[in-house]
């Protein structure tokens, strides 16, 4: 009976504060979930849907997995690409040669809504392509918003290519929980991107946007190499793509619910040169510092557990810090690492949120 009127009680109590003024959202701030006032050139959007590593439990099936990518809206299928872009943004202004932040992000959408239609098409993340053969038989076998490839995870079938040179960021094993979860599909396609840009750069010697331009071709086709300002596949798949994000860039619609779609009438002005708007990029593969800390390197795919659930800054002890810290990222002002959230998912959902700040206050003052 205890344990009852307590879950009722840490219930009431976290609609209170959810519906509390600070955390919900105004019909104007819909249009941009992240603060406005952000600097988001050096900062990012600073993560405003809270997404962890995942999208969803690690023991969840497959069904209830796919469920949740289902329901995400366009506005968040778009802040959960951005998420990793920020994780891995020092990384990727390097590689790409761009490093006008939004621009990236442009990229990915042009990606994403080439691939999949960026969730406008109703199903979020959902869209799974190829799988007529059986899980990760086909080479092809795709999922997610950029539509990743089973290609661009580790242990799949090893008659694959493999993909092995982003030491950089973290290569998740081929499970059906990684491999549906919408996070890891959009953090191993950008990792996808990076491997054919290392190939465009270390073994056929593109430069400029060309990298970039092959990198989108081989992320397709497997093959990235450039064959001649006459072939036309550049026009349909990269070109296309680049003429999408540059209507998302330029039209103001990087944060909203609007997409687009490959052909659309809207993107003509850009298709006549797709290419104009990126920066005179100088794409390289120099050293990247990525500091132990940065929540985008090496994490395994199944981490352990932090042993004292709600200790955000691991001192041993829950304390008020520790309630700081939780209160902290639910208003959006700190963004948690993945040793971070690992540890404020006190009640091991799959994310962190007013339920956990409530059971981390009632363990404090116990």
């Amino acid at each position: 009976m205890k344990k009852t009127k307590l879950l009722s009680i840490l219930t009431a109590a976290a609609m209170l504060f959810c519906l509390s003024p600070m955390s919900t959202s105004s019909e104007g701030s819909m249009e941009t979930a992240h603060d406005p006032s952000r600097n988001v050139q050096e900062e990012g959007v600073g993560n405003p849907f809270n997404y962890g590593e995942r999208n969803t439990p690690a023991d969840a099936s497959t069904e209830e997995i796919r469920k949740i990518n289902h329901n995400m809206t366009v506005q968040e299928v778009k802040y959960a690409v951005y998420k990793e872009i920020d994780e891995h943004w020092d990384l990727l202004k390097v590689r790409l040669g761009e490093t006008e932040r939004e621009k990236v992000y442009a990229l990915f959408l042009g990606l994403g809504t080439r691939e999949s239609t960026l969730g406008g098409n109703g199903d979020g993340a959902d869209i799974e392509t190829a799988q007529q053969d059986g899980f990760g038989v086909n080479s092809a076998h795709a999922y997610g918003t950029f539509q990743t490839a089973v290609t661009a995870f580790a242990d799949c079938n090893p008659l694959f290519m493999k993909e092995d040179n982003v030491p950089e960021m973290f290569q998740y094993s081929f499970t059906e929980s990684n491999f549906y979860d919408a996070i890891i599909s959009n953090h191993m396609g950008i990792r996808k991107i990076l491997h054919f840009v290392e190939i465009e750069l270390n073994e056929d010697g593109q430069t400029g946007y060309q990298v970039v331009r092959c990198a989108l071709k081989g992320f397709n086709t497997g093959w990235s190499e450039y064959t001649g300002p006459d072939d036309g596949y550049f026009k349909g798949y990269p070109d296309e793509i680049m003429a999408m994000a540059r209507w998302y860039y330029e039209e103001g619609h990087l944060y909203d619910n609007v997409f687009t779609w490959t052909s659309a009438d809207a993107v003509a002005p850009y298709r006549d040169d797709p290419w104009q708007w990126w920066s005179d990029c100088n794409p390289s593969m120099a050293p990247v510092n990525i500091g132990t800390d940065d929540p985008g390197t090496e994490q395994p795919t199944d981490p352990p557990k932090t042993k004292l659930l709600g200790d955000v800054n691991f001192d041993g002890v829950l304390d008020k810090e520790d309630i700081v810290r939780v209160r902290d990222n639910l208003l959006k002002r700190r963004i948690f690492d993945y040793k971070e959230f690992m540890a404020a998912d006190i009640n091991e959902d799959g994310s962190v949120n007013c339920i956990d700040l409530l059971i981390l206050k009632n363990k404090v003052m116990i």
